[in-house]
């Protein structure tokens, strides 16, 4: 690989004369077995071919096998014939005449479209790889859906389901969009009315939905690894120049299936290599393969420890049970015969053809005709993409906007109703996460001219987000004047990067790190960021009011790792200080970085005692706000949402705007700290306040 080679050199700094690339070097270590050979001692070609005869016989018969997909022939007929019998009634689409219902999957790597009759017949399918365009896949298989039909023939409603749902469904003017799980199970329900389970295997996913009640109880994914799912068995079958039919026929008169697992392909890959060393099939392995799948699905993705949980009636589904060496696996496992419907790997466009029908019927409109994009207009569709930065909230989500000629629009990417630009205007919702963040930082500093003893920056980060209306008023009054750090964004944190010592602390801490950095840039020369060992006590009970190690501290840790902090031009002042007043006062006359500052015990006990007033006031305006917007809750019908957390959840960088996904679904976000006064005491079970609370 040409590429590899250049950015390795690059990479390293190589010249030329570095550099060695043998000729065929992908034969190297052949060659190097050669050439070591030719000290050995010299055999015949005869007893060369004898030893390799021996070796393509030879086969490890002391381990354990897996039970053979059939012991004898008679049994694969059987097994046929009974599979024979799951197939849909098919329709001549040229000799038709009247209604019908499309359905369309649009998958993640294929597409599928499906066309039935009013009495649920096939009438015409199509199947399809998306080569990364889902939509044009679509496209081309609709035109050539178009070329068939006869002028007889008309397309009443039209659905789509899968991964493409809302693109398909907004580009080519459907009537109707349903989630997979629902489009699955209604095409299974039509071959087994009262399925318990539905296994869908495809080529690089599974999917279980269990069924209970006539109604969908659970659904899993594969989550990580897959095992391959059929991908893998295809692409092996290919790396030995055989077909998948080929290959699925070697596994059903297998004889010996090597037990392979379930584990990943990387692992999967080495054992059938091991397999092969030891002399088993290509039969034994593909239908080791099978029960590997087979196995992967029920204890990866479905969890099922006890295979009576699937229930008595399971439907199968998903392009890799047309393999039969798999499907049969599957009956052998689970210890019970399934239904595997002729178009199992169409069922998802099958299940929303059906939902079409149904919701056309719903319609009670005979003369309803489908608005889906006709012929001519597919072939004047012009789609223009554009990415662009949703700017509603502070997740800034990468939104993909598709403009179609048509004049509609589809955006992806979002992850709220502001990105897919269908948020309606409405009555905004009471937020105490934004409230209590703009009142915690309202404070404005003094004018230069004003701040007799100068400036001091005070960094926005972690207990700050609870104590610095204390410390701004405190400093005010000393005549400093307070600047605070930026607020926090992505880049803050990239700013004092290079300054964290540990990965493993909170993020939180790590952005105390850019936050300084931020001061500096602004020039501030004096910085206060104090260790707290104790918090205020919230409750005169409370048995402690310790703080965390991190708040207590980590002032320390910025000193010595920002190495900017250690100029002799910066001041950075990071005592140990208590919150009483009278050792707040005795401390801060100690503190030698204080000292030029001739502070008197009179000044600091009266801007301490302001300093205790103005946090008061604050705790007052929070718990004030709570009260009004429980009573707001109440006189409007509404719910609200306690968003508890540490103070300096607050920070739109740490909470990631959850504040606001919570009040964009019309719900009001409360803070503990808002209502936490309104709780009943133990000892009278009565609240100081009592109001209804609706959560």
């Amino acid at each position: 690989m040409s590429e590899l080679r250049k950015r390795f050199i690059e990479t390293l700094n190589l010249t030329d004369k570095e550099i060695i690339f043998p000729e065929d070097a992908h034969l190297l270590v052949a060659k190097g077995a050669a050439i070591e050979s030719a000290s050995s001692k010299t055999i015949s070609y005869e007893k060369l071919k004898a030893k390799m005869e021996l070796l393509k016989s030879y086969k490890d018969d002391t381990k354990d096998h897996l039970k053979p997909l059939f012991t004898i022939d008679e049994e694969y007929k059987e097994f046929r014939r009974r599979h024979g019998k799951d197939k849909i009634e098919r329709k001549d689409l040229k000799k038709y005449k009247g209604k019908s219902f499309l359905g369309i999957d649009a998958g993640s790597t294929t597409s599928k479209i499906v066309l039935i009759d009013e009495n649920n017949n096939l009438l015409y399918s199509a199947y399809k790889n998306n080569e990364g365009k889902p939509l044009e896949s679509v496209i081309s298989m609709i035109k050539r859906l178009y070329s068939k039909l006869p002028e007889d023939v008309q397309i009443c409603y039209s659905g789509v389901t899968g991964y493409g749902e809302n693109l398909i469904k907004t580009a080519l003017n459907l009537e109707l969009g349903e989630i997979e799980t629902m489009a699955h199970y209604r095409a299974a329900k039509n071959f087994m009315p009262n399925v318990t389970s539905i296994v869908d295997i495809g080529g690089q996913d599974m999917k279980y939905i269990k069924i209970k009640n006539g109604a969908v109880d659970n659904i899993m994914l594969n989550e990580a690894c897959s095992s391959g799912c059929g991908s893998f068995i295809e692409t092996f079958a290919k790396s030995l120049n055989l077909k998948i039919e080929e290959f699925v026929n070697e596994a059903i008169t297998a004889r010996k299936p090597v037990d392979l697992g379930s584990r990943c392909t990387v692992f999967m890959n080495s054992k059938i290599k091991q397999a092969q060393k030891e002399g088993y099939s290509v039969g034994d392995i593909s239908a080791g393969l099978s029960y590997s799948v087979v196995k992967n699905a029920i204890q990866k993705v479905m969890k099922i420890r006890d295979v009576e949980t699937l229930g008595e009636n399971i439907v199968v589904q998903g392009g890799t049970f047309y393999n039969d060496a798999v499907l049969r696996a599957f009956e052998l496992i689970v210890g019970k015969n399934v239904i595997r419907p002729d178009i199992a790997g169409l069922m998802g466009a099958y299940g929303i053809a059906l939902i079409s029908k149904e919701k056309y019927q719903e319609l009670n409109n005979e003369k309803y005709i489908s608005k889906i994009l006709k012929e001519e207009e597919l072939d004047n569709l012009k789609i223009n993409v554009m990415h662009l930065r949703c700017k509603g909230c502070e997740n800034h989500c990468l939104l993909t906007l598709n403009e179609f000629s048509n004049g509609k629009k589809f955006i992806s990417g979002n992850r709220c109703e502001k990105g897919a630009g269908l948020e309606k205007a409405k009555k905004e919702i009471p937020n105490l996460y934004k409230y209590k963040y703009e009142r915690l930082f309202k404070y404005k500093p003094l004018e230069e001219a004003e701040a007799k003893r100068g400036t001091i920056g005070i960094p926005r980060v972690l207990n700050m987000y609870e104590d610095y209306p204390f410390w701004f008023t405190l400093f005010t009054n000393l005549g400093f004047r307070v600047i605070l750090s930026e607020k926090t964004n992505r880049k803050t944190y990239e700013k004092g990067m290079e300054s964290i010592p540990s990965e493993s602390v909170c993020y939180p801490a790590k952005l105390t790190h850019g936050h300084i950095m931020s001061l500096l840039e602004k020039g501030i020369k004096t910085i206060f960021y104090p260790c707290i060992p104790y918090s205020r006590k919230e409750d005169k009970n409370a048995n402690n009011h310790y703080n965390c190690p991190i708040v207590i501290s980590y002032s320390e840790n910025l000193k010595n790792n920002i190495e900017e902090l250690k100029d002799k031009d910066i001041k950075f002042i990071n005592p140990f200080l208590p919150f009483d007043k009278k050792s707040l006062a005795k401390r801060m006359l100690e503190i030698k970085e204080f000292k030029e500052y001739n502070f008197t015990i009179q000044e600091l006990n009266s801007a301490i005692d302001k300093a205790n007033e103005e946090y008061e006031n604050f705790k007052k305006d929070i718990k004030q706000k709570g009260e009004e917007t429980l009573e707001y809750l109440k006189n409007n019908n509404l719910k609200g949402i306690v968003l508890a957390g540490r103070p300096y959840h607050l920070d739109p960088e740490v909470n990631h705007g959850i504040d606001k996904m919570i009040t964009s679904l019309g719900l009001a976000v409360l803070t503990e700290d808002s209502i936490a006064h309104l709780r009943k005491s133990k000892e009278t079970n009565k609240s100081s306040r009592p109001m209804d609370i609706p959560f």
